[in-house]
């Protein structure tokens, strides 16, 4: 046995069907009773609804949550929490809302209970990502970790196919750099193939089904399982890309992500045998990295940078930029190397790797 090293997450986890019933409750459960709900525009309703849900416990509603958790809306945020004297943040959404509660709650110490309603992970993690001029950067706190964690099923069941295609490929990156990770460990790694399973069973049926809710049910769950994977290890090559290319060119998070995490992988694969035979597995593929690529063009998600709006002029610039203060990664950064990814990337190039480990494109 490989020594190591694994931390529990102290988050509460309240899963099922109409469990959102459960949060005043919870709110309680933490001495709470003056909650700002936070949420993106288009969700004020479901922020409103929770509102009328929870009564009195309501003290008031933020619902400019934005992508990349840019500083200058947390700033607001916060100052909106202080005029109410909130002493609790709620998020019901995706990424977006949560980053905005863990950055309250980093700046603040206010306690978090969040509902997500995509299957981005981020709420199972203590890690935040924040946006400020073009430059986005990610720090680890107990501080952001959510106190408790609302799973209700019934809340997925209106997210459109796209968006739960690109949430979905978006969390799976999770898992992917999860069993290549330098400080995985064996609890990890179970729970990252466990993850990637369960999501390439369910996201074909969802597209096929968007109502199913025993797919959605196992999308959740796997969305949980590789937040927290993501929590519990280093993140590689992939999430420095997406970090890069979100933070400097505003691209999308969860379609970046799907874009990004074949070449990512396939990049690192020569480095991570063992990592990409679990994860092949898991996919029911014979090579990870064209496995993701063809799973993310059947499911109908984008597999081209080109098509979220980036120029081929930007690719020097964010191969230099991701080759900088890199995070910890199986395989080297090389800037050639990973100026080629983003070509592929950019053309939406269907990667493979060759029996004998070394990296080509098909």
């Amino acid at each position: 046995m490989t020594p190591f090293v694994y931390t529990a997450p102290a988050a509460r986890v309240v899963f099922g069907s109409g469990t959102r019933a459960a949060l005043a409750d919870e709110i309680r459960t933490l001495s709470c009773a003056r909650v700002l709900i936070l949420s993106t525009p288009p969700q004020r309703n479901d922020a409103a609804q929770l509102a009328a849900d929870i009564g009195d416990l309501a003290a008031g509603i933020f619902n400019e949550a934005a992508m990349h958790t840019p500083v200058d809306v947390t700033e607001r945020a916060v100052a909106r929490a202080q005029e109410l004297a909130a002493d609790c943040v709620v998020a019901i959404g995706g990424g977006s809302s949560v980053g905005l509660a863990k950055a309250i709650a980093l700046n603040t110490d206010l306690p978090q209970i969040v509902l997500p309603t995509t299957y981005a992970g981020s709420e199972a993690t203590s890690i935040l990502g924040q946006t400020a001029g073009n430059e986005k950067r990610t720090l680890r706190s107990p501080k952001v970790q959510p106190e408790v964690i609302i799973y209700d099923v019934d809340l997925t069941l209106t997210l459109s196919v796209h968006q739960t295609v690109v949430s979905g490929m978006n969390a799976i990156a999770h898992a992917i750099e999860a069993l290549y990770a330098q400080d995985g460990n064996p609890v990890t790694s179970i729970l990252a193939e466990e993850a990637i399973r369960c999501f390439a069973r369910s996201l074909p049926k969802l597209v096929a089904s968007p109502g199913d809710r025993d797919a959605r049910s196992d999308a959740l769950y796997a969305a949980w399982l590789c937040g927290t994977c993501l929590n519990a290890v280093s993140m590689g090559l992939h999430h420095k890309l997406c970090h890069t290319l979100g933070g400097m060119f505003d691209l999308p998070h969860a379609e970046t992500h799907t874009v990004i995490l074949p070449h990512a992988t396939a990049y690192n694969a020569p480095a991570a045998q063992d990592a990409m035979r679990r994860a092949a597995r898991a996919l029911g593929a014979d090579d990870t990295a064209a496995g993701l690529f063809d799973l993310a063009s059947r499911l109908g998600a984008p597999t081209a940078l080109s098509s979220l709006g980036l120029k081929r002029a930007d690719l020097d610039v964010a191969a230099s930029a991701a080759v900088k203060t890199p995070y910890p990664n199986p395989r080297p950064l090389a800037l050639s190397a990973i100026r080629e990814l983003l070509d592929n990337a950019f053309e939406g190039v269907r990667p493979a790797s060759s029996a004998d480990g070394e990296t080509r494109h098909a």
